[in-house]
């Protein structure tokens, strides 16, 4: 790939799109407060529409550049540089060598992969198309991390199974997720259950007939959105009961 596209080209880029009012917006919507799950995230006001529009025109950066923009605290540089992963992992020109080293980036680097929108560029393609085809034990070992984010990874990970109607091992990561304190884990859990459910329904009910009644409310809304009226009745009334 290229040489001469830099991720300092992209930052200079980048922040000619900066907003005062949409840095407003972001710091809202990302959380980025004292005590809260973004705390000392860097936003300097950039729309993810912008940021990815132009991770296309940098799609060709070297795997060194991409690791500056994931080293850098501005969290759209962060956010393009796993757009770029992302996109470069989907395209069809990408070897199998290269993807494992986008693989291989983002596992090594997921310590600046910290928080939920950045897991979910980088999961569900570098992590997810990669580990299709190939043993995925890593998954199991960061769903039980003590990190929010590598746990949300082993989750949404899966999600490029289920497109190719390989639902196992997001039941049986959800069930190590069951337990977990972290809403945001609870949304991913249940994303994935849904999607899941949508390529078996009938795995999805015998799982929640399993767990329906001790599952945290977010995480049973979630996985049961796409089910009919009755059903979503009849599984809300379980963990009422309960």
């Amino acid at each position: 790939m290229p040489a001469n596209i830099t991720a300092a080209q992209f930052v200079k880029r980048l922040k000619a799109h900066r907003s005062a009012a949409e840095l407003k917006k972001i710091q809202r919507y990302f959380k980025s407060g004292e005590g809260e799950y973004g705390e000392g995230d860097e936003f300097i006001g950039v729309r993810m529409g912008q940021v990815f529009e132009l991770a296309k025109e940098f799609i060709e950066m070297p795997l060194s550049e991409i690791e500056k923009l994931l080293e850098s605290p501005i969290h759209e540089a962060r956010a393009g540089g796993l757009s770029i992963m992302g996109k470069q992992t989907r395209s069809k020109k990408t070897s199998d060598e290269r993807r494992k080293e986008l693989f291989d980036l983002y596992i090594r680097r997921h310590d600046r992969v910290n928080n939920w929108d950045l897991v979910d560029l980088g999961a569900l393609y570098v992590v997810g198309i990669y580990l299709v085809d190939k043993p995925r034990a890593i998954l199991y070992k960061l769903a039980r991390s003590k990190n929010i984010w590598e746990r949300r990874t082993a989750i949404v990970g899966t999600g490029q199974f289920i497109k190719q109607g390989d639902v196992a091992d997001t039941f049986k990561i959800a069930e190590l997720l069951l337990k977990d304190e972290e809403d945001l884990i609870h949304k991913a859990t249940g994303w994935m259950l849904r999607a899941a459910g949508g390529s078996d329904r009938q795995q999805l009910l015998k799982f929640l007939d399993k767990h329906a009644a001790t599952m945290p409310r977010t995480l049973l809304r979630y996985s049961i959105e796409h089910l009919d009226k009755e059903q979503r009745e009849h599984y809300l009334g379980l963990k009422k009961a309960r």
